[in-house]
């Protein structure tokens, strides 16, 4: 199951788990801790109390009590020093142990903050990396979903550079597109012939009926049917409605089933991959005319690694295309271009600009 990110308040998220970025004690302290702990109630805090703390990188669960969810699950970040102190393998850690606890206790959903990125000082960036990494590893391995929460704009950052870049993209390909249409609008305009006075306008012939034509149905209010033309001089017949009909290309869920066999993936590699929920991909594979939204057809793209050329036409069976007049599409597009097809980091990105996310 997928990795969700959102922006909300981690005490009234409904899920069988919620993650507590504590400290050693578990007696509660500031920030999330605090809060989890006042929302909870004292029950919670009585239970810390029988758990005599825990060592940093670790986690230890307990009941929710008048949380929204059925268990807390204290996880001990570690404190930023530098980087040389061993905080990277203490806070995968915390992520492992505490998806592992989770797991252990039947949780299908669970929420995490990003641990360790307030008051402890690690850099959010790397935090953030750090936690979707570890997350998304997990994830491969068992069916759960994630939810990454985040509480504040303030509290979430993507790497500096990794954001400038994208924001340079954004405003290259958007100056792009507007200045191309411009002069393609002004070349039009100076090439178009000056206007004449319009010839006075007369009543067209009235069509007499062929053997070549024939209308169904009759009498007031019945539909007409028409029948396929034959076309003047050519020897052939124009095909009919139906006809079309029947030589339709294949749909977006028979394209998908074909790229998976041409990929040699199984179902599983691919939906996980996309970030896709299992149940949503059985729709898909279920229903040959399924019609997906735009992200979830991008997430397919991004978990095939298919070219700009191959998105687009991927995302032409869905009904859809890229814009550079929509800056969802141009990042996309900037990952593309990258040959960057890690759909978490691209989620990272879309979340900083506010824009929809990839797959769940």
């Amino acid at each position: 199951m997928p990795i969700k990110i959102i922006r909300s308040d981690i005490t009234k998220m409904p899920v069988d788990a919620i993650v507590n970025a504590a400290n050693e004690s578990l007696l509660g302290g500031g920030g999330v801790d605090g809060c989890i702990h006042r929302a909870a109630g004292r029950g919670l805090l009585e239970e810390c109390r029988t758990l005599h703390g825990c060592p940093t990188g670790g986690a230890k669960i307990t009941k929710g009590y008048a949380l929204p969810c059925r268990y807390v699950i204290h996880a001990v970040g570690p404190r930023w020093r530098g980087g040389g102190h061993g905080e990277r393998e203490l806070l995968i850690s915390c992520y492992r142990t505490s998806l592992e606890l989770a797991f252990q206790n039947q949780c299908e959903t669970v929420a995490f903050p990003l641990i360790s990125s307030g008051i402890y000082g690690y850099p959010k960036d790397q935090a953030l990396r750090i936690a979707m990494d570890t997350i998304s590893e997990f994830l491969f391995e068992h069916e759960m979903l994630v939810y990454l929460v985040i509480f504040d704009k303030a509290s979430y950052q993507i790497g500096e550079k990794l954001f400038q870049d994208i924001a340079s993209y954004i405003d290259d390909q958007y100056e792009k597109e507007h200045t191309d249409y411009e002069r393609e609008n002004l070349r039009m305009q100076m090439s178009m012939p000056a206007p004449m006075s319009a010839p006075m306008p007369q009543s067209a012939p009235k069509e007499e009926p062929t053997d070549k034509k024939i209308l169904w149905g009759k009498g007031k209010g019945k539909r007409l049917k028409k029948k396929s033309l034959e076309v003047p001089g050519s020897g052939r017949t124009d095909p009919g409605l139906e006809e079309l009909l029947c030589q339709i290309d294949e749909s977006f869920s028979q394209m998908l089933l074909r790229k998976i066999d041409e990929k040699g993936m199984t179902d599983a590699q691919c939906y996980k991959k996309a970030n896709i929920d299992r149940k949503l991909f059985s729709k898909i594979r279920s229903d040959i005319y399924y019609k997906p939204s735009k992200p979830t057809a991008l997430a397919f793209a991004i978990a095939f690694e298919l070219s700009l050329e191959e998105t687009k036409d991927l995302l032409m069976k869905a009904g859809f295309a890229l814009s550079h007049s929509n800056r969802f599409d141009v990042i996309i597009e900037y990952f593309i271009a990258k040959e960057n097809y890690n759909i978490f980091e691209i989620n990272e990105a879309l979340f900083a600009f506010d824009q929809s996310l990839l797959g769940a």
